[in-house]
């Protein structure tokens, strides 16, 4: 099994994965007539000039901003990038953004499709995401709570594993501590 599973994972991250999000990322940036470079200065503006809500209990694209923010950015983020200069050198700093600029234009459409098809629950509240857009743009319900199941499965353990592995990885590197140390709760 453990064969198996390597072997998929290979075909999946080694090229299809990276061929699907580069040729939706060119895909959706020429559809979208390079909206992450036409919009860019709006963006900004609108991002820093709504620090203050407009009452009824809603955040601002400031707040909207640091928690979207907060959602992507991770310690396999931090580590990835750091591993990605060290292994590739200056010329990775270059690939990664040049695959950013691609993902703004994937993330646009992302979140522009979970502004049109959410659900007013006629309370002042409003539900979306992915798993709603794909049961109303596509008519696949199954697909979208196949898509909400991965993510409860995603998020409950495979996110955390990996988020420790890496801290407790560079734990080890930078301070010789082994993993299974550091995973432990210290009690005083």
């Amino acid at each position: 099994m453990s064969e198996l599973i390597d072997a998929a994972n290979g075909v999946i991250w080694g090229s299809v994965l990276i061929y699907l999000l580069l040729g939706a990322g060119l895909y959706f940036t020429v559809a979208s007539r390079f909206v992450q470079f036409r919009r860019f200065g709006f963006s900004v503006k609108t991002m820093f000039g709504s620090r203050e809500t407009s009452g009824n209990d809603q955040i601002s694209s400031f707040q909207a901003f640091c928690t979207s923010l907060a959602a992507r950015v991770g310690t396999g983020n931090l580590a990835g990038v750091a591993v990605a200069i060290y292994i590739g050198g200056p010329g990775a700093v270059f690939w990664m953004w040049m695959i950013a600029l691609l993902g703004m234009s994937t993330s646009f459409v992302g979140n522009t499709l979970a502004q049109i098809y959410k659900s007013n629950d006629h309370d002042g509240t409003y539900c979306g995401g992915p798993a709603y857009y794909i049961q109303k743009a596509l008519g696949l319900r199954w697909l979208g709570i196949a898509f909400s199941i991965s993510l409860i499965i995603v998020f409950g353990f495979a996110f955390n594993s990996v988020q420790s592995s890496t801290i407790s990885g560079a734990l080890s590197a930078a301070y010789n501590l082994p993993s299974v140390q550091s995973a432990l709760e210290h009690k005083s």
